[in-house]
């Protein structure tokens, strides 16, 4: 136990440091940022989850001891328990079949993203609720935070008239802003979630400690359960309020599980053809510089989820009997 705590203090603390680099200023230290997590799942996932746990604590001491209270309850919320969390489940087995005789059933990859997508949604609606409790609280909140922001960028005098270049009407941009940020942070956050796991997956494969074998991406599914709670975050999302809010943040963040989904069935129904790898790469390519291409992704994860793409054409593959 004291080899664990003596990891997880380090993860801990390496983490603490990520997580406190984003009060440098500089736009790489918000890369360092989503990387906060990372030690801790590393931890989890090579050692033991009782050393993410321990990192986890050890870093919000360590930053409530350094910035104050609200740090320790920050960094737990939105780096040390999901990561602690992820890191525990990816480790988690049972005996196959329920006998015992037939190896061990890991925990499914599907799953894994499923409960990324989650936290991702969990994180975001802790953050938004600190901005207020109700939607006209929350949307000034966030306003006069985006106005501070730009007028610190800009070099705006206190009680002048925030100008833009080349915008017309700044407040506008200001108030679409403060509509988009809750869900492109929850997509952010479910992309980040699944990013630092897999990276934390492959440092310690890479070190020799991972003691489950590597799982076949492309063939991983969602459970069922995601799609109805998509349906119903879609529909509670034209509720308005709060509730609105809250339902849109899910529906982002669940919709790119779809879109990650949407990868996966990529690589499977792209196997064996002679131009798969200039597909997959125009595919990548096209997400990373225009961003748009993951809404067909994730539909086609959708697609797949509901009819089963994977499967019929695995079924047209096979040779005739």
């Amino acid at each position: 136990m004291m080899r664990f705590a003596m990891i997880g203090i380090g993860a801990g603390t390496a983490g603490a440091l990520l997580f406190a680099s984003v009060s440098s200023g500089s736009w790489l230290s918000i890369f360092l940022f989503y990387l906060a997590p990372l030690p801790m799942m590393i931890a989890g996932i090579g050692w033991s989850h009782w050393a993410a746990l321990i990192g986890a604590l050890s870093g919000a001491i360590a930053l409530a001891a350094v910035f104050g209270p609200v740090f320790f309850f920050a960094f737990l919320a939105f780096a040390g328990l999901p990561a602690w969390w992820l890191g525990y489940l990816a480790m988690l087995a049972r005996p196959a079949g329920g006998n015992g005789q037939g190896g061990l059933e890991w925990y499914p990859p599907g799953r894994l993203l499923a409960w990324s997508a989650v936290l991702a949604a969990l994180i975001v609606t802790i953050g938004i609720l600190n901005f207020g409790f109700d939607a006209q609280s929350f949307r000034a909140a966030l306003i006069r935070s985006l106005t501070t922001l730009l007028r610190i960028e800009t070099d705006a005098a206190p009680g002048a008239t925030l100008t833009l270049p080349e915008i017309s009407h700044p407040q506008r941009l200001i108030a679409f802003m403060a509509e988009a940020i809750p869900p492109a942070a929850a997509v952010i956050a479910t992309i980040t979630n699944v990013f630092n796991l897999w990276l934390a997956g492959r440092v310690v494969s890479f070190s020799g400690r991972l003691t489950r074998p590597w799982p076949v991406l492309s063939d991983m599914r969602l459970p069922r359960e995601i799609a109805m709670a998509l349906a119903a975050a879609v529909a509670l999302s034209f509720a308005g309020g709060m509730v609105g809010i809250i339902a849109g943040v899910a529906s982002a963040s669940l919709f790119m599980a779809y879109g990650i989904l949407g990868f996966a069935v990529l690589h499977a129904v792209t196997r064996g053809l002679d131009a798969r790898g200039l597909l997959l790469g125009a595919a990548y390519a096209s997400v990373m510089v225009f961003g748009w291409p993951m809404l067909a992704l994730c539909l086609l994860g959708l697609a797949d989820a509901i009819f089963d793409l994977r499967g019929r054409i695995a079924r047209r593959r096979q040779p005739p009997t």
